[in-house]
Order: structure tokens, then sequence, then C-alpha cells
């Protein structure tokens, strides 16, 4: 099998298991909207969450993956399944004590912690002590999900992609179930019982992998020697990876920091917005770039650097036929999303029309984003986790004057619009890097299929607005009108774009159709 058909086999099958788990998250977000609202306690929430979730990111989705996929693959493809079974266990037994630590540490710092990243919650009674009390109680998760990623590698390397994808699915149904049955047991605080959801989802998460990696022939045990020779390389690559996850997520902290000095819901308004935003993102993008890092980290280990290029050009083309009309899409869609999924309860109108400006200010940021996600993995093939550091620190600083300069004008939609902004600066500054580490990436093709589905997309956002502007999204209720007309809107907005886009010559969406259909006839 060719490395363009494993990469789109493996996206496939985790854009499947993560698109179910998306869909239980944007269920859960209804849930959270209709029962708490956007305010003092789900501002609270999001910025407890801030803490745990960042350090996920740092040990696990981010420099913990980027270091140990290539390697244990280069261990498995050339060393063999028992030395690949060694060195997972000394690495297991290493992050358990490591983020054990880091755990402890966190629940026992976290009045600082809160402090730092949530200053201007001081102006309001109580709020501050709330999201000290949330972190703490979230703080075990951490612990829970950085095993999980490890497992996932693991997993990835030995062509297992579904499970581990469809696993946070569990979190979002656990944070479901506990935030409907147990907030009645939290009179003061209900939305603690959010906060137990989390808790309770990062332990399923975990505990629902290890059959399958038994099935695969690897049993985690403990394993002491933290001297072997690839887990010092692992974790001489973790130390720049740490940096660059820890920098990029920072631009995290620092959008709700500046909100948390805006009128209060600013933090909610830019979760439930980065939320929609990060649907597409994960469904296909997080997936395809979860599937090509041990594609070109197989290319990378066999010295096949035009494999290595052909893997990029090929994802990167991947990545703008989808997020450039998802992008599109999620603009002219918010409002009535907002408005159908979230408008009840304590989620009035105004809270959806902040909601939907925060959404179009994050939406054009997909295709940068998107880009920066396969060609960060690129350097971790190559085993060079140092240089996105760089690009992740100028991000950073854009970001954080960017974020400065537009939040008096723009309030919450100015931090996300200076997201977007950073994110455009942090893919410019990958390719030119990548181009300087290995030469000519060959991206005039990708520029090719970005002209000539841009008359798609802006003929697809004329009929998508037609159809959605014949119903009124400001009054609450009809359901039934709602639904059909957002289904009708999104249905018949995908086929103009494919039937547009086939008409300008776009012989990948040709491609994919086809592909798409031999699975069905198989």
């Amino acid at each position: 099998m060719s490395e363009k058909k494993r990469i789109s086999l493996a996206t496939l099958v985790m854009s499947a298991g993560t698109g179910a788990s998306r869909i239980a998250g944007l269920v859960r977000d209804m849930v959270v909207a209709g029962l708490f609202g956007a305010g003092f306690g789900t501002d609270a929430f999001f910025m407890a969450f801030t803490i745990p979730n960042l350090l996920r990111r740092f040990f696990a989705e981010g420099s913990l993956t980027a270091a140990f996929v290539p390697t244990f693959s280069q261990v498995y493809r050339r060393q063999g399944e028992e030395e690949a079974r060694r060195v997972a266990h000394i690495c297991w037994t290493l992050l358990m004590l490591v983020v054990g630590a880091v755990t402890l540490l966190g629940i026992l710092a976290a009045p600082l912690l809160v402090q730092l990243i949530g200053a201007g919650f001081g102006a309001v009674p109580g709020k501050l002590e709330l999201t000290v009390f949330l972190t703490r109680l979230m703080f075990p998760y951490i612990f829970f999900v950085s095993l999980l990623a490890l497992i996932a590698g693991i997993l990835n390397v030995l062509g297992h992609f579904f499970w581990p994808a469809f696993s946070t699915t569990l979190l979002n149904l656990c944070m479901i179930l506990c935030a409907i049955l147990l907030s009645p047991l939290f009179p003061v605080r209900p939305v603690a019982a959010l906060a137990v959801g989390v808790l309770l989802g990062g332990l399923v998460q975990l505990i629902v992998q290890f059959p399958v990696l038994r099935r695969k022939g690897f049993r985690l045990r403990f394993n002491v020697e933290f001297s072997h020779p690839v887990v010092r390389k692992i974790s001489t690559l973790m130390l720049p990876g740490l940096a660059g996850v820890a920098i990029y997520q920072i631009n995290v902290v620092v959008s709700r920091l500046l909100a948390s000095f805006l009128r209060e819901g600013s933090v909610s308004y830019l979760y439930y917005g980065q939320r929609l935003f990060e649907l597409p993102q994960g469904i296909f993008i997080v997936s395809l770039a979860q599937a090509v890092l041990p594609a070109m980290s197989r290319q990378a280990a066999d010295k096949d650097d035009e494999g290595v290029k052909d893997s990029l050009r090929f994802s990167l083309k991947m990545i703008v036929l989808v997020s450039l009309p998802a992008a599109a899409g999620l603009m002219v869609c918010a409002v009535p999303v907002y408005s159908l999924f979230f408008m009840r309860g304590e989620f009035v109108y105004q809270d959806v029309v902040q909601t939907a400006l925060a959404l179009r200010a994050y939406a054009p940021g997909l295709l940068f984003v998107g880009m920066s996600r396969v060609l960060a993995p690129t350097f971790f093939a190559l085993q060079d986790t140092r240089t996105p550091v760089w690009a992740a620190f100028w991000t950073l600083l854009a970001n954080a004057l960017l974020g400065l300069l537009l939040m008096k004008p723009l309030g919450h939609v100015g931090l996300a619009l200076a997201l977007t902004l950073a994110s455009f600066c942090n893919c410019a500054l990958l390719i030119w890097l990548l181009r300087k580490k290995i030469g000519s990436l060959g991206l005039s093709a990708v520029g090719a299929i970005l002209l000539r589905i841009v008359p798609a997309t802006l003929i697809m956002s004329v009929a998508v607005f037609s159809i959605l502007s014949m119903v009124d999204w400001h009054a609450g209720g009809g359901l039934l009108e709602k639904s059909l007309a957002l289904a009708v809107a999104v249905s018949g907005g995908a086929i103009v774009y494919l039937c547009v886009g086939l008409l300008c010559g776009v012989k990948e969406l040709r491609e994919g159709l086809n592909c798409v259909r031999r699975r069905f006839d198989r």
C-alpha cells in the first residue's frame, strides 16, 4: 500500500472516531450552555480547565507525541517488536513518575496558577476562589490523559487509529451525565459537577485502551532502565518540544488572561466560539496530522526525503480542500448554529450574537492552523523539535501584541482575531523554515488548488446564506424549521462546492469521491 493510501485510510478511520467525539462534544457544550449559560460559573470552569488542558498538550498531544512516535517507530522497524516493547515499558514507568509529580505539584500550587492566568477574576467576589477549587478538582485529569497519549502513540505506530481517536467521546459522555445528574448535589457550586465529569472521563478514557493494547501484544510493565539510549533520545527531543507546545498553548492562556479583564461572559464567548471552530479541525485536520506523522517518520527513517515532501504536499492539498470551505461555512452559519443548538435556558440571543462574532473572527484561521498542524509534524518526523519552537515563540509575541492592540476597540472579538493573525504568522514562518531545511517543497501545486477552489467556496457561501436568510434566527423555538433550514443549507452548500469545484478542474475532489465510492462498494 502506498503512503498516500496509508495516510488517507488512517485519516478516514481517525476522522470517524474523532467525528463521533466532536458530535458528543457539541452535545456537551449545548448541555453546559443550557444549564450554566455564559457568565460567573462557566467563566470559572473554562479558566480552571485551561491549566490541566494546557499540561495535557505539554505531556500528551504535543511534545510526547512529537518525540515518542518517530523514535518508537524507528525502533520498531529497525530493532524489532521485543526492543520496542522494552522501550514502551521504560517510557510508561518514567511518564507515570513525572506526570504524577506534576499533578501533585499542580494541586498544591493551584491558587498561584489561577492568580497568574485569571487575574481579572479578582474583581468579582468569589470567582477566583471557585476557579481555584475547580482547578484542584480537575488536575488529576492530566495524569490519566498523559498515559493515554503514550498508549495512543504505540497503537498509532502499530497501525491502530480508531479507538484512541474515539475515546474522547467517553470524556464528553461523562461530562454530560455528570452535569445533568450531579449538579443538584452541588447547590452552591453546580458547575463543580462538570469538573467531576472531567476527572471521571479521563480515567475511563485510559482504562478502555488496555484491552486493545493487549490484543496488539503489548502489556505495559514497570521498567526503571531510565539510562536506555532510546529513552534518553526521546527525553532530549521532548525538551524543545515542550517549549514549542508551551509557547503555542500560552497563546490560549494569554487570550483568556486578557479576556478576564473584559466584561463578564467574555471568557465563555471565546470558549464556545473556539469549540465550534475546533469541530472541523478535530474531525479532519488533527486526524490528518496524526496519520501523516507515522508515515513521514517511516520515510525519514528510510532517508526518503522526496517521499517526505510528497506526503507533505498531499497533506497540505487535503487541508486546503477541506479547511477553506469549512471556514467559510463557519462564518456564514455562526448565528444559525448557536441559535439552534445553544439558545435555551440560561443562554440567550445576546450570548448567541457575541459567541458568533468570536467564531467569525476565529474561522479564517482554520486554513493556517490546519497547514501548521501538518508542517510541524514534518519537522518532528525529521527528529527536529527545535525549529518549530522559534516559530511558536514569534507567534506568541504576535498574539500577545495583537491582543493588547485589538482588545480595547473590539473586546473579545479582538482577542479571537489576534489569534487568527498570529496563526497566519506561524504558518508562513514554518514554511520558510522548512524550505531552508530541506529545500524546495513544490508548493505551487497547493497554490493551484487554492486558486481553483476559491470560486467554489464563494458560490457555496452565497447559496448557504440565501437559504439561511429564509428563517428568523432571533426568535426562540421553531426547532423543526431551524433544523430543516440548517440541514438543507449545509447539504446544499456541500453539493454546490463539489459541483463547482469539479467544474473548476479540481481533480483531487474527483479522486476523493472515487475513493469513497470504492469504499462503499466494498
